[in-house]
């Protein structure tokens, strides 16, 4: 089985990066093994580009902001896509109601494989850029971190931490995103 951790957001504007630093930071501080492959990616803002991507896999996690009714900076949600829970809103940035629509039209087309989303509702900055996370977005990235591992230990996903010498913090891996991981 073919399993994809996929990062989205705008990492030039803090919190909404947060798929993109999640990502970074499994793919930084975690070794993953087992008979399975996994592969990290950032996709950033691209959205539609991903289509021929995301089609490739057998399992997606995908790990971004989303918009909830009712829902306070830094709550968490995870669910699947073919079951969004009602108070899911996609009202967020720009690039969250796009991918929206690209995973909608993957799954028109009948090639979406089961998708799950990591989401968090972040703190919208404005106009402008910056790498900095807000103190809620970091502690809930705890929480999104021990989910994600979780999920991909369901899958069969061998998970362990790499030595604390070669670990980054979330807030490093954010001011790095530009040069990739």
């Amino acid at each position: 089985m073919k399993i994809l951790i996929l990062g989205i957001g705008n990492i030039l504007f803090g919190d909404e990066g947060i798929g993109v630093h999640l990502s970074n930071f499994l793919k930084v501080n975690y070794t993953f093994s087992g008979e399975h492959s996994l592969d990290i990616i950032d996709g950033g803002t691209m959205a539609q580009h991903l289509i021929p991507i995301i089609t490739q896999y057998d399992r997606v996690l995908i790990l971004d902001c989303i918009d909830a009714d009712d829902a306070k900076i830094g709550d968490v949600y995870f669910f699947d896509f073919s079951a969004i829970p009602d108070n899911i809103t996609w009202a967020g940035s720009a690039h969250e109601v796009e991918m929206l629509q690209t995973l909608k039209m993957i799954e028109m087309l009948g090639d979406l494989p089961p998708t799950k989303i990591l989401g968090v509702k972040p703190v919208v900055i404005g106009s402008d850029p910056t790498f900095e996370l807000s103190p809620e977005i970091l502690k809930a990235a705890k929480t999104m971190e021990t989910q994600a591992i979780k999920y991909l230990q369901e899958l069969g996903i061998k998970t362990n931490p790499k030595d604390q010498k070669s670990q980054k913090d979330l807030q490093e891996i954010a001011n790095l995103s530009y040069k990739g991981f």
